[in-house]
C-alpha cells in the first residue's frame, strides 16, 4: 500500500512539474507576443485552488493532474473589448502563431537539458559494460563476442555504460545487423563484432535489449547461501533461515548456482516445491509454496529470499560526471540523442517493428516516477528529463487535438496564405481526438495488463 501512495504521490510531483514546464513555454511566448493570457491551468476538472494576477491572468490548479492549458484571448470564442483588439491570439501573424504553439514543446526539451546538466553536475553512480558471460547459440555468441570484455562502440555510438548499451541497442530494433567493438581488459586491441540481428526478437515490456542478444552482463559473484529472508514470505512460512545453503529443487541440483534456483523457482507459482538445503551440518527437505507475483502480464513465483554475495569490483565503477563547461554539451547531447532515439521509435511503432504492446500509460509512468524518486536524485533527474522529451514529442505529433495539429494547420496556411477552413479543422480535432482515445486506450490496457 505504501508502494502505491509514494508511486501516485511521485507520479503527481512528475507530471506536474513537467505540465508547468510545457504551458508556461506556451504563457511565455504568448505574452512576449502581446496575447491577453485569460488563464493558466495545471490540471482539468474541478478548480482546487485558483488565483487572479496583477496581470489579469486567472492561475488555476485543478483536480485531473493528467494536462493542463493556456486559454489565450480570442475573438471567435471571446467578446473583446476595443482595447483588446490586438491582444487577440488570432489577430497575431501566422509567425507568431507558430511560435507560441511551438513553445511548449520546446520548453519540455529545453527542461530536459536543464535536467540533464544538473544530473551530470552531481554525477552519476555507474558501472563500466564489461561482459561477463555470453549466452550459448546465441546472436551474440554467434557473433563471437568475447566474454570478459568492454564494449567500447554499439552501432558508431561511443559507449560509457550499460545505459548507453541498452540505448544504442533500442536504436538500432529492425536492423539487420548490429556492430558492436569491445576491448578486452588491459588491452589496446579493439575487436569488432558484426551481431546478425534479421531473426532478433526483441519486446522491451519483458525483456532487456541487453539480455536479449545473449549479453550477460559482468555481476558480482552470488552465492547459494541465504543472507537475507524476508519477513512474511513464502521462505519464512516454510521454515528456511538466513544462512541456508541451497542445493535442490524436487530433486534438481542447484549447487553452487543461485542464477538456475531463482529462475526455476519463477515457474512454480503457486505450486509446492521441495527445497533442499544444508543448515549448518544438516541436510534438510523444506516444502515451499511461492507466491504468485504478476511480472510483465505473467505470473511468476516469489519466494522472498535474497543470495550472499560479495562486492561489485571497485575497478568497474564509475561516477560519470562532468564540470560545468563540459555538461553543457553532454547535457544537449543526451537530450538530442534521446529526442532522435523517440522519433525512431514512432517511426518503428507504425512500420511494425516495434509493437504497440510496448506503449505504456499513465500506470507505467507512474510506477516509474515512484521507483527513480526512491533510488535518489540523480535517477529522479534522469526521468524527468526522459517523460519531459516524450511529452514533448507527443505533443508534436501532427494530430489536430495536440500542438502538433495545430502546428500542421498553421504552416499550411504559411504557404496558402489563408487559414484552413474551420469546417476541415472541425474534422481533423474530431480525428484527432478518436485516434488520441485509442492510443491512450491501448497504452492503458498494456499497464493494466502488466500488474
Amino acid at each position: 500500500m505504501f508502494d502505491f501512495f509514494w508511486n501516485l504521490a511521485s507520479f503527481i510531483v512528475a507530471l506536474g512539474i513537467l505540465i508547468t514546464v510545457h504551458e508556461y513555454g506556451h504563457f511565455w511566448v504568448a505574452r512576449k507576443n502581446g496575447v491577453k493570457v485569460q488563464k493558466f491551468s495545471i490540471g482539468f476538472g474541478k478548480k482546487l485552488w485558483s488565483k487572479v494576477g496583477k496581470d489579469g491572468t486567472e492561475y488555476v490548479i485543478a483536480l485531473i493532474p493528467l494536462g493542463g492549458y493556456v486559454k489565450m484571448l480570442d475573438d471567435r470564442v471571446d467578446k473583446i473589448s476595443p482595447e483588446d483588439v490586438n491582444k487577440t491570439f488570432n489577430s497575431k501573424s501566422v509567425y507568431q502563431r507558430i511560435a507560441i504553439i511551438a513553445a511548449g514543446p520546446l520548453a519540455n526539451f529545453a527542461f530536459a537539458i536543464v535536467a540533464f546538466y544538473i544530473m551530470f553536475l552531481i554525477g552519476v553512480p555507474s558501472i563500466k559494460p564489461i561482459i561477463g558471460d555470453v549466452e550459448k547459440a546465441s546472436i551474440a555468441a554467434k557473433a563471437n563476442l568475447p566474454a570478459q570484455s568492454q564494449i567500447v562502440e554499439v552501432a558508431g555510438m561511443p559507449i560509457t555504460d550499460w545505459q548507453d548499451v541498452n540505448l544504442a541497442l533500442v536504436g538500432e530494433i529492425g536492423s539487420k545487423s548490429i556492430e558492436i567493438k569491445a576491448r578486452q581488459e588491459n588491452s589496446v586491441n579493439v575487436t569488432t563484432h558484426l551481431l546478425d540481428t534479421s531473426a532478433w526478437k526483441f519486446s522491451p515490456s519483458i525483456t532487456s535489449a541487453i539480455s536479449s542478444l545473449g549479453i550477460i552482463p559482468l555481476r558480482a559473484k552470488v552465492y547459494n547461501e541465504i543472507a537475507l529472508v524476508q519477513e512474511d514470505s513464502p521462505a519464512q512460512r516454510a521454515g528456511i533461515k538466513k544462512g541456508d545453503v541451497l542445493l535442490a529443487i524436487n530433486g534438481e541440483s542447484v549447487a553452487g548456482d543461485w542464477f538456475t534456483f531463482s529462475n526455476t523457482i519463477k515457474t512454480f507459482a503457486g505450486q509446492t516445491v521441495d527445497i533442499k538445503i544444508q543448515r549448518h551440518d544438516e541436510i534438510k527437505i523444506i516444502a515451499a509454496v511461492p507466491d504468485v507475483k504478476k511480472v510483465n502480464g505473467n505470473n511468476v513465483g516469489y519466494l522472498g529470499v535474497s543470495p550472499k554475495s560479495d562486492s561489485y569490483p571497485e575497478k568497474y565503477k564509475i561516477n560519470i560526471a562532468y564540470g560545468p563547461i563540459d555538461a553543457v554539451q553532454q547535457s544537449i547531447n543526451r537530450t538530442w540523442n534521446l529526442v532522435v532515439l523517440s522519433f525512431d521509435m514512432i517511426g518503428k511503432l507504425l512500420t511494425g517493428d516495434v509493437s504497440v504492446k510496448n506503449l505504456s500509460g499513465p500506470i507505467s509512468i507512474a510506477q516509474g516516477a515512484g521507483t527513480s524518486a526512491n533510488i535518489g536524485l540523480v535517477y529522479f533527474l534522469s526521468f524527468l528529463a526522459l517523460i519531459s522529451i516524450n511529452l514533448g514529442i507527443i505533443n508534436l505529433l501532427p494530430l489536430p487535438v495536440l500542438d502538433g495539429g495545430h502546428l500542421l494547420y498553421y504552416i499550411i496556411e504559411l504557404f496558402t496564405g489563408k487559414p484552413v477552413p474551420e469546417k476541415i479543422q472541425e474534422v481533423g480535432f474530431k480525428f484527432g481526438t478518436i485516434t488520441l482515445l485509442c492510443l491512450m486506450s491501448i497504452a492503458l490496457f498494456n499497464d493494466l495488463s502488466r500488474l
